[in-house]
């Protein structure tokens, strides 16, 4: 348990629930981080033009980074990666070789640092040995290519027995979370990407505390970056002053420098109660996610909950992260039990799965263009923004003229101009494949979920853009042969209902709009 003085917990307290007087000091952290970073790229900047401006240095320097430009893009060249990543990053390496550079080294490796790298390959690989053969079900039967492949890439086998429940909105999903924290009796893992105070939090919080106090054990994860405007700094350090029983890491502090780390962050959210249920989805614990706080229109987001052995994927999910960051590990054992035995159920496959950028594969992309590869009837998706590669762009395109019903759906009021912008220029190539696309016009969908052919869905936190594919931390769930597939085609159908349908005629620029959208598209794999 650590120790805050008085008067830091009561500072801290104030900051937290954004207080008049508080609130500026928030987002002056986001402003001097910005700033710091940016200062330093300029520093960078006006050292080499001081050099090459210099008639000593000056062809030496500009010879030198024409050479370290030249050896970039041949590096990319031979990189195994997609076509419009690389092609991306080469011309802003050859325009802008000196900001280009240290940018990819920044966005486009797909590698955080080799500390981080090596944390946590060396936290997976303790904890799979621990757990030993409790990794894998007591059956293999009824497996498809996909949930083979989620399995192998990731160690995450699939289930046939519990339940899935979806919500097809964060105000259905908050009470249950609410119920089920009432519950508790040993342990509670929560991991987000966003907390802030508000009702919501509030609400968990105080559950929190309750049940620490019953000594039920609780740890949370949130990413620090993505709390930077919600939370003020040491937040971590307040909650674990709070009660003996509860543990907290803030994921990859940040720090105000040009760091590669700081552009990997934890996107995933997950609730794990007594490894008995677990809830996923969108829905992070703030207000705009249950309706409290009007944001962009309505927020609409969705959520699962499971039950039954698949919970136990979770929480090795969790602990990767935590025992890789937290100089107290944790013995993943207590807390991911041995598989039950029970009556399997007949069609039934829930499989949890996550996505990390440190092994070079994009498991959520794969899992993704699978499905939608494997469409006879038809396949919908919910997302926020939709900033494709030529992979995912092809697979849809395809999909749609071999005959499947493709339909996607996208907000029609956006949080992020310039993203919403770099989203409908994918609109005009999939609607010449065919391809439907939504705008939820009541506000802003941040719903990442897809429904295939009656069979399957995936619902979880991975978006259709280059940064959740390739940079975050992610986790998801594919299920199939329930109810809840249903369930997510009901949402879908409601949610057209209720939204504009794009057409080429209102997506269409001209020359000056179709200009800065192809300026815009180089630099989509920084968004």
């Amino acid at each position: 348990m650590r120790k805050l003085s008085d008067r830091k917990k009561k500072w801290i307290e104030r900051t937290a629930k954004n207080d008049r007087s508080y609130k500026l000091f928030l987002y002056n952290r986001l402003f001097m981080f910005l700033l710091s970073v940016l200062l330093q790229l300029i520093g960078y900047a006006l050292l080499l033009l001081a050099f090459a401006y210099d008639s000593s240095f000056g062809f030496f320097v500009q010879v030198t980074v024409g050479v370290l430009a030249v050896v970039f893009v041949l590096r990319i060249i031979n990189k195994n990666e997609r076509a419009s990543s690389k092609l991306s990053w080469i011309i802003i390496i050859l325009i802008f070789p000196v900001f280009g550079v240290p940018m990819y080294l920044m966005n486009g490796s797909g590698r955080p640092t080799r500390r981080m790298k090596k944390r946590i390959t060396q936290a997976k690989a303790e904890n799979e040995k621990r757990l030993g053969k409790t990794l894998v079900p007591t059956q293999t039967t009824r497996r498809n290519a996909i949930t083979h492949y989620i399995a192998k890439s990731g160690n995450y086998p699939a289930f046939y027995d519990g339940e899935v429940t979806y919500y097809k909105a964060g105000e259905e999903v908050f009470p249950v979370m609410i119920e089920e924290l009432e519950k508790a009796e040993k342990f509670i893992l929560v991991e987000y990407f966003i907390i802030a105070h508000g009702k919501m939090w509030e609400q968990v919080l105080k559950r929190l505390l309750e049940k620490a106090s019953q000594g039920v054990q609780v740890r949370i994860i949130y990413d620090d970056f993505g709390c930077m405007v919600t939370l003020p700094p040491r937040y971590d350090e307040y909650l674990e002053s709070l009660s003996p029983n509860i543990k907290c890491l803030a994921f990859n502090t940040v720090v105000p420098l040009f760091a590669v780390r700081m552009n990997n962050r934890d996107h995933r959210k997950m609730l794990v109660i007594d490894g008995k249920v677990a809830f996923t989805g969108g829905v992070n614990l703030a207000d705009e996610y249950i309706g409290e706080k009007r944001r962009f229109g309505y927020w609409k987001d969705s959520a699962v909950k499971i039950t039954g052995n698949a919970v136990r994927s979770f929480a090795q999910s969790f602990f990767y992260i935590w025992n890789a960051f937290r100089k107290d590990k944790e013995d993943v054992c207590e807390f991911v039990a041995p598989v039950r035995e029970g009556e399997d159920k007949a069609g039934l496959i829930i499989q949890p799965y996550d996505d990390c950028p440190l092994d070079n594969i994009s498991v959520g992309e794969t899992v993704y263009v699978d499905t939608i590869d494997r469409a006879e009837k038809y396949v919908w998706i919910f997302t926020p923004y939709l900033i494709l590669d030529d992979y995912m762009r092809a697979s849809l395109c395809q999909a749609s003229l071999r005959g499947v019903d493709v339909r996607i759906v996208t907000p029609a009021i956006p949080d992020k101009k310039t993203v919403y912008r770099l989203t409908r220029a994918n609109y005009e190539i999939l609607l010449k494949a065919g391809v439907k696309i939504y705008e939820y016009t009541p506000g802003f969908i941040h719903s990442k979920s897809m429904v295939c052919d009656d069979d399957c869905a995936v619902v979880g936190t991975i978006n259709l853009d280059y940064r959740s594919l390739y940079h975050h931390f992610e986790n998801a769930v594919y299920f199939s042969g329930c109810d809840a597939v249903n369930e997510v085609k009901r949402d879908c159908e409601e949610t057209f209902a209720v939204s504009k349908l794009c057409t080429l005629e209102n997506v269409k620029r001209g020359v000056v709009g179709r200009l800065i959208d192809s300026v815009l598209r180089v630099f989509e794999t920084l968004m």
